[in-house]
């Protein structure tokens, strides 16, 4: 009977090409000023048209990673946040983020914290999160890529008018 319920698991993991494909960009942990808890952002790609959903986060270095959302001045807890097909999920300072909770050791600036996402059709993915300077911001905008462009195309058009 046990071993009936060991295989039941792993039937459903061929399911093709209809599913997400996810890569992590832009993780950083800005060094915590707490001893008991840190934050964390990184940017969540799917080029699948798949959607797919993060529904937790691990890490040795936590008690408990929780998912937040931003809205206004108030933080909320969620369960789980989406990532649209041909979308991203983008985790940043002032909006949605990770929480590291009970924090076993304190992350110093230069180290690597590893964690792992867990997604509800994807699995698992370990993702290593360098630790930043506590008040590093990236230096690109993630809330708009288009921007970004327009302002390195507006630079190039400046220094080709010798």
């Amino acid at each position: 009977m046990a071993a009936a319920l060991a295989l039941a698991g792993c039937g459903d993991s061929d399911s093709g090409s209809s599913e997400p494909e996810l890569s992590v960009g832009s993780a950083y942990m800005p060094q915590p000023v707490s001893d008991s808890m840190a934050a964390g952002f990184l940017v969540i790609a799917n080029d699948s048209g798949a959607d797919d959903r993060l529904s937790s986060v691990t890490s040795d270095i936590a008690g408990e990673v929780t998912l937040h959302t931003t809205s206004g001045q108030s933080m909320t807890e969620v369960k789980n946040l989406d990532i649209p097909a041909h979308g991203k999920l983008v985790l940043e300072s002032g909006g949605n983020h990770l929480m590291f909770e009970k924090l076993k050791r304190k992350p110093k600036e230069g180290d690597k914290v590893s964690l792992e996402l867990h997604f509800t059709e994807s699995g698992t993915m370990k993702v290593e999160m360098p630790v930043m300077p506590p008040t590093y911001r990236p230096k690109a905008s993630t809330k708009s890529s288009t921007q970004s462009f327009m302002q390195s195309s507006a630079q190039s058009s400046k220094t080709s008018h010798h």
